[in-house]
């Protein structure tokens, strides 16, 4: 009769909760993460902790590296010191990348069209080999949604809506506590939701006309200005200035001081913004909606219209479901601190 080796189930479940254990162990002694806020000018590294403190950044000019591969390489001997204050890679659980035109799915960048690099990059597969740790990517609008659910106005929220209000409009949508991809990991585009199909609709950059973000950008702003100092001779502020040159900073403080058109064009923004939140709150009835960008500094003279809109346009049925709320991440450590993030379950 041949001998057979008995495995007792008790002593195979003990040890394999042993080794759990050692796992869960080691990944609690990885305290740190990386983010990566990847423009077409810097690239803004991040060591972050737990609790969302940035503990120390590095800047890499990423312009500076045509070639993508000695870009990644340059950037890791940049991170060597940041690293060496926490103990060393050991201690760092993952990196997590928001970058221009990035696809989740796939770890690339694909045709974005202000960095220097062309067509598909591998950047989530580059970073993980040189580093040695596991590797996110996504766009920015949804790094800021991820950034927000972690740390933010939004932590402890499974549905809610990030809009980014800066030269463009991005969107981060997370339903259930995911962040929504899509099929191509390219989904959430709202700033490109028309909403004017009329002859006179503003030419938007993605070929199209009439896009939100023509109108609910910070350079959309800027056209209002523009369109209603050409369009009137009403006394303004802003008439000081060089048209072409105005911001929505200039907008922002000429109404500080009570003037009536930099007003208008808040209102103007703001009604606008109010309308297509209403009509985004029917597809996924967030619980809020959080709004992060340079334009939100505008404060009440962009909230209160919103709010005034948003409340007018929204279907009864999701009447008083979602708050619209400000960002609470600091403006200059937001991105991040939202692409950070993602390294914790890269």
């Amino acid at each position: 009769m041949t001998k057979k080796n008995y495995i007792c189930p008790l002593e195979k479940c003990v040890t394999y909760n042993f080794n759990l254990i050692i796992e869960m162990e080691q990944d609690v002694e990885k305290q740190y993460v990386i983010g990566l806020d990847m423009g077409g000018t810097n690239s803004v590294f991040g060591i972050v902790d737990q609790r969302g403190t940035i503990k120390t950044q590095v800047v890499v000019a990423t312009k500076a590296y045509p070639d993508v591969n000695d870009y990644v390489k340059a950037s890791v001997e940049a991170l060597q010191p940041a690293l060496e204050m926490v103990g060393g890679i050991e201690n760092v659980r993952g990196l997590g990348i928001g970058a221009p035109n990035a696809n989740f799915y796939s770890g690339c960048i694909e045709n974005a069209a202000n960095l220097v690099w062309r067509g598909v990059v591998p950047i989530a597969d580059l970073f993980s080999k040189a580093l040695g740790v596991p590797t996110a990517v996504t766009n920015d609008a949804n790094a800021a949604a991820m950034g927000e659910m972690t740390y933010g106005v939004a932590r402890g929220m499974k549905n809610f809506i990030m809009i980014t209000l800066g030269t463009g409009v991005g969107s981060g949508i997370v339903v259930n506590g995911d962040v929504v991809y899509g099929s191509d990991g390219f989904a959430g585009e709202l700033g490109h939701v028309i909403i004017d199909y009329s002859p006179e609709a503003r030419q938007c950059g993605c070929g199209r006309k009439g896009c939100l973000e023509t109108y609910c950008s910070a350079t959309g702003v800027a056209r209002t200005a523009r369109y209603l100092l050409s369009t009137t001779d009403r006394p303004s502020l802003l008439r000081e200035l060089d048209p072409e040159k105005i911001t929505s900073f200039d907008i922002f403080q000429a109404a500080e001081k009570g003037d009536e058109i930099a007003i208008e064009i808040f209102n103007y923004t703001g009604d606008i913004l109010g309308k297509a939140c209403a009509n985004f709150a029917t597809f996924n009835t967030p619980e809020a909606f959080v709004f992060f960008g340079g334009l939100t500094k505008a404060g009440e003279y962009l909230m209160k219209p919103l709010r005034e809109s948003y409340d007018k346009h929204i279907l009864k049925t999701f009447h008083n479901n979602a708050r619209l709320l400000i960002s609470s991440l600091n403006g200059s450590e937001a991105a991040v601190l939202g692409a950070s993030a993602m390294g914790w379950n890269a």
